[in-house]
């Protein structure tokens, strides 16, 4: 029977000097910056924000320099990444492009397909989305039904992708598409394409209402939309093997247990208006939980900087990461005043609000909590 790995790590001394260098700048740039809008977390955007973060170097902060990158370290990055979440910054515009549809380009793209996407991605100007989850699909991936046909110079795809975030205002979608059909094993003849969602004819983009009442997620209906030879990705047919690598970099970063951070702190702003125990036992148990949290996830940011593979440790943290910031509402209902509404007068009533409604798709996104249960059971020999 195999086992968890969460080596400790520490956090260098550089990495608490960016901190402090990262946190002077959001103070600066986003000084009145409302509660209920950094309770968006990395799901919040602008545009203009991702230009001046890009400008400082800090999207693509481990990349080759040969790209624009600034080959810092995975826990400098981590320490960046923790201010912006704990601060509510609008990163959402590069935050997919930068945690995993660079680095897939990377590792798995040719040298010209770098040079072509990376620069605007580090420079905050190239924003990206990821192209997945289909209908009737959903995490199954290996269900998916969108087909790419070979041609004349490229590939002509028809299907769709759902749930896709961000997609209205992407320029590019990493897409999976199946190439090939192997009815005995559905793992095979998928691939993945760069795809120019800014220029490519027949694609229609449709916007799908959360229950917050937000447009971020998409449908992406692709009708004979042609993508030329240079934009697959990887060689035709390792699409399963590419996206299994992508999924590792999204699922066990800070951003998968500090989603809801703006609610705890809220929750303890609300709970020194009014002292009692059982507020005191429930904030001191999420702080806790929190801790607790944050060392595993240093320890994965451990993993990726001695190129170790964090596949299964990256599962456990993105499963109980959804969990715990799915709770933190609950317990801010059972521990709060007022009425949750996003038209209160209060910052805490309507970040409760905004939160409540939000988390529902928390174990969700990144693959559902079915999915995650499977792959760790696979990664410890019990299945």
């Amino acid at each position: 029977m195999q086992y968890f790995n969460f080596d400790p790590y520490s956090l260098p001394p550089e990495a608490e000097e960016l901190r402090k260098e990262v946190r002077a700048f959001l103070k600066e740039e986003l000084a009145d910056y409302p509660a209920v809008l950094r309770s968006r977390s990395w799901s919040g955007k602008s545009a203009e924000f991702s230009r001046k973060v890009g400008a400082r170097g800090w999207i693509g902060m481990t990349w080759p320099k040969k790209y624009g990158g600034a080959e810092r370290s995975f826990f400098e990055r981590y320490a960046f990444l923790e201010e912006v979440l704990a601060y509510g910054a609008p990163v959402g515009g590069h935050w997919i492009a930068d945690r995993q549809s660079g680095p897939t380009v990377m590792r798995f793209g040719t040298e010209e397909q770098c040079h072509r996407v990376l620069p605007g991605i580090i420079k905050g100007e190239s924003f990206f989305c990821i192209g997945m989850s289909e209908p009737d699909s959903g995490s199954d991936l290996a269900s998916i039904r969108t087909k790419a046909v070979k041609t004349d110079g490229g590939y002509v795809i028809n299907g769709s992708k759902i749930w896709t975030t961000g997609a209205e205002s992407c320029d590019w979608m990493i897409a999976l598409v199946r190439t090939g059909n192997n009815p005995e094993n559905r793992h095979q003849g998928m691939s993945q394409f760069l795809i120019d969602l800014k220029n490519s004819k027949g694609l229609t983009i449709s916007p799908i209402k959360n229950m917050a009442g937000e447009e971020h997620f998409n449908m992406v209906v692709f009708e004979d939309v042609f993508v030329p030879d240079e934009n697959l990705i990887g060689a035709e047919g390792d699409g399963w093997k590419q996206v299994t690598a992508e999924l590792a970099f999204e699922r066990a970063g800070p951003e998968r247990y500090m989603s809801s951070i703006q609610l705890l702190i809220e929750i303890i702003r609300e709970a020194k208006l009014q002292p009692d125990t059982r507020a005191q036992e429930q904030i001191g148990r999420l702080v806790a939980h929190l801790a607790t949290m944050r060392r595993m996830s240093i320890s994965v940011a451990g993993k990726l900087e001695t190129d170790s593979n964090p596949a299964l440790e990256a599962s456990v943290v993105k499963d109980l990461g959804a969990v715990y910031e799915q709770d933190i509402p609950e317990i801010a209902h059972r521990i709060g005043r007022g009425e949750a509404s996003m038209t209160a007068l209060s910052d805490f009533e309507q970040v409760r609000a905004y939160l409540t409604q939000a988390v529902v798709s928390f174990s969700l996104r990144g693959g559902t909590r079915e999915i995650l249960r499977g792959i760790i059971a696979r990664g410890l020999g019990l299945r």
